[in-house]
Protein backbone atom coordinates (compact mmCIF):
# COMPACT_ATOMS: atom_id res chain seq x y z
CA UNK A 1 0.00 0.00 0.00
CA UNK A 2 1.40 3.61 -0.98
CA UNK A 3 2.32 6.20 1.40
CA UNK A 4 -0.24 8.32 -0.30
CA UNK A 5 -2.79 6.29 0.27
CA UNK A 6 -1.76 5.19 3.93
CA UNK A 7 -1.82 8.89 5.01
CA UNK A 8 -4.70 9.67 3.06
CA UNK A 9 -6.88 6.71 4.81
CA UNK A 10 -5.48 7.84 8.11
CA UNK A 11 -6.58 11.68 7.40
CA UNK A 12 -10.53 10.27 7.00
CA UNK A 13 -9.99 8.29 10.01
CA UNK A 14 -8.77 11.40 11.96
CA UNK A 15 -11.79 13.73 10.62
CA UNK A 16 -14.28 10.58 10.91
CA UNK A 17 -13.29 9.83 14.84
CA UNK A 18 -13.50 14.01 15.35
CA UNK A 19 -16.43 13.91 13.85
CA UNK A 20 -18.09 11.00 16.03
CA UNK A 21 -16.39 12.69 19.24
CA UNK A 22 -18.30 15.66 18.18
CA UNK A 23 -21.59 14.53 18.30
CA UNK A 24 -21.66 12.52 21.30
CA UNK A 25 -20.31 15.62 23.09
CA UNK A 26 -23.42 17.14 21.38
CA UNK A 27 -25.85 14.42 22.84
CA UNK A 28 -24.55 14.46 26.18
CA UNK A 29 -24.77 18.02 26.19
CA UNK A 30 -28.16 17.83 25.08
CA UNK A 31 -29.53 15.42 27.77
CA UNK A 32 -28.18 17.70 30.19
CA UNK A 33 -29.22 21.11 29.08
CA UNK A 34 -32.35 20.58 26.11
CA UNK A 35 -36.02 19.92 27.50
CA UNK A 36 -37.63 17.48 25.61
CA UNK A 37 -40.65 19.09 24.10
CA UNK A 38 -42.45 15.87 23.94
CA UNK A 39 -42.95 15.65 20.13
CA UNK A 40 -40.55 12.47 20.62
CA UNK A 41 -38.30 10.64 22.84
CA UNK A 42 -35.20 12.66 22.29
CA UNK A 43 -33.55 11.14 25.79
CA UNK A 44 -33.57 7.41 23.85
CA UNK A 45 -32.57 8.76 20.54
CA UNK A 46 -29.60 10.73 22.26
CA UNK A 47 -28.34 7.75 24.64
CA UNK A 48 -28.71 5.51 21.29
CA UNK A 49 -26.86 8.11 19.08
CA UNK A 50 -23.85 8.04 21.39
CA UNK A 51 -23.96 4.48 21.71
CA UNK A 52 -24.15 4.45 17.76
CA UNK A 53 -20.76 6.98 18.04
CA UNK A 54 -19.15 4.21 20.00
CA UNK A 55 -19.67 1.48 17.71
CA UNK A 56 -18.49 3.45 14.79
CA UNK A 57 -15.00 4.61 16.71
CA UNK A 58 -14.54 0.92 17.50
CA UNK A 59 -14.89 0.27 13.80
CA UNK A 60 -12.30 2.98 12.89
CA UNK A 61 -9.89 2.07 15.66
CA UNK A 62 -9.71 -1.38 14.35
CA UNK A 63 -9.36 0.30 10.88
CA UNK A 64 -6.37 2.38 11.64
CA UNK A 65 -4.61 -0.89 13.75
CA UNK A 66 -5.14 -2.59 10.19
CA UNK A 67 -3.42 -0.39 8.50
CA UNK A 68 -0.70 -0.35 10.65
CA UNK A 69 -0.68 -3.94 10.40
CA UNK A 70 -0.54 -3.57 6.42
CA UNK A 71 2.91 -0.87 6.78
CA UNK A 72 4.52 -3.17 8.79
CA UNK A 73 3.69 -6.31 6.18
CA UNK A 74 1.83 -8.17 9.40
CA UNK A 75 -1.71 -8.48 8.20
CA UNK A 76 -1.82 -11.80 7.02
CA UNK A 77 -1.13 -12.84 10.90
CA UNK A 78 -3.95 -14.60 13.41
CA UNK A 79 -3.30 -10.96 15.37
CA UNK A 80 -5.08 -9.43 12.16
CA UNK A 81 -8.25 -11.56 13.61
CA UNK A 82 -8.73 -9.69 16.74
CA UNK A 83 -9.37 -6.37 15.27
CA UNK A 84 -11.46 -8.12 12.02
CA UNK A 85 -13.63 -9.48 14.89
CA UNK A 86 -13.78 -6.09 16.31
CA UNK A 87 -15.02 -4.76 13.06
CA UNK A 88 -17.31 -7.25 12.51
CA UNK A 89 -18.70 -6.71 16.65
CA UNK A 90 -18.99 -2.80 15.86
CA UNK A 91 -20.89 -3.26 12.76
CA UNK A 92 -23.31 -5.66 14.33
CA UNK A 93 -24.14 -3.15 17.03
CA UNK A 94 -24.51 -0.16 14.91
CA UNK A 95 -27.41 -2.66 13.11
CA UNK A 96 -28.67 -3.07 16.20
CA UNK A 97 -28.63 0.88 17.35
CA UNK A 98 -30.21 1.70 13.87
CA UNK A 99 -33.02 -1.13 14.43
CA UNK A 100 -33.63 0.75 18.12
CA UNK A 101 -33.84 4.14 16.21
CA UNK A 102 -35.92 2.45 13.73
CA UNK A 103 -38.42 1.10 16.53
CA UNK A 104 -38.14 4.55 18.66
CA UNK A 105 -39.39 6.49 15.27
CA UNK A 106 -41.71 4.03 14.52
CA UNK A 107 -44.75 5.57 16.73
CA UNK A 108 -44.44 8.74 15.25
CA UNK A 109 -44.58 7.18 11.13
CA UNK A 110 -48.29 5.49 11.75
CA UNK A 111 -49.72 7.55 8.62
CA UNK A 112 -46.42 7.16 6.86
CA UNK A 113 -45.69 3.38 7.65
CA UNK A 114 -42.85 3.67 4.79
CA UNK A 115 -40.31 5.56 6.37
CA UNK A 116 -40.27 2.76 9.04
CA UNK A 117 -39.71 -0.19 6.14
CA UNK A 118 -37.12 2.13 4.29
CA UNK A 119 -35.28 2.58 7.51
CA UNK A 120 -35.46 -1.47 8.37
CA UNK A 121 -33.89 -1.93 5.21
CA UNK A 122 -31.33 0.50 5.44
CA UNK A 123 -30.64 -1.68 9.26
CA UNK A 124 -30.64 -4.80 7.10
CA UNK A 125 -28.14 -3.13 4.56
CA UNK A 126 -25.97 -2.09 7.95
CA UNK A 127 -26.14 -6.42 8.75
CA UNK A 128 -25.10 -7.51 4.94
CA UNK A 129 -21.82 -4.99 5.71
CA UNK A 130 -20.72 -7.10 8.52
CA UNK A 131 -21.49 -10.21 6.49
CA UNK A 132 -19.37 -8.99 3.47
CA UNK A 133 -16.66 -7.80 6.26
CA UNK A 134 -17.35 -11.69 7.86
CA UNK A 135 -16.86 -13.09 4.02
CA UNK A 136 -13.21 -11.05 4.08
CA UNK A 137 -12.21 -12.43 7.29
CA UNK A 138 -12.49 -15.70 6.01
CA UNK A 139 -10.50 -14.98 3.23
CA UNK A 140 -8.04 -13.31 5.50
CA UNK A 141 -7.70 -17.11 7.51
CA UNK A 142 -6.69 -18.47 3.99
CA UNK A 143 -4.54 -16.21 3.27
CA UNK A 144 -2.68 -16.28 6.76
CA UNK A 145 -3.34 -20.32 6.02
CA UNK A 146 -1.63 -19.92 2.87
CA UNK A 147 1.33 -17.74 4.18
CA UNK A 148 2.00 -20.35 6.68
CA UNK A 149 2.12 -23.01 4.10
CA UNK A 150 4.58 -21.24 2.28
CA UNK A 151 6.89 -20.54 4.68
CA UNK A 152 7.02 -24.17 6.18
CA UNK A 153 7.87 -25.20 2.06
CA UNK A 154 10.17 -22.64 1.98
CA UNK A 155 11.65 -23.88 5.10
CA UNK A 156 11.51 -27.49 3.71
CA UNK A 157 13.42 -26.48 0.70
CA UNK A 158 16.13 -24.33 2.59
CA UNK A 159 16.25 -27.97 4.27
CA UNK A 160 17.21 -29.75 1.09
CA UNK A 161 19.06 -27.17 -0.34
Amino acid sequence: MGQLAVRALRAVLVVVFAGTVFVQVSMVWALFTDPEDGSLPLTPLRLVTTLGMVSAQTALVCVWRLLAMVRRGTVFSPAAFRYVNGMIGAIVAAALVWFTVTALNAPGQREDPGVTLIMGGVGVAILGVALIVLVLRMLLAQAVARDGEAARMQAELDEVI
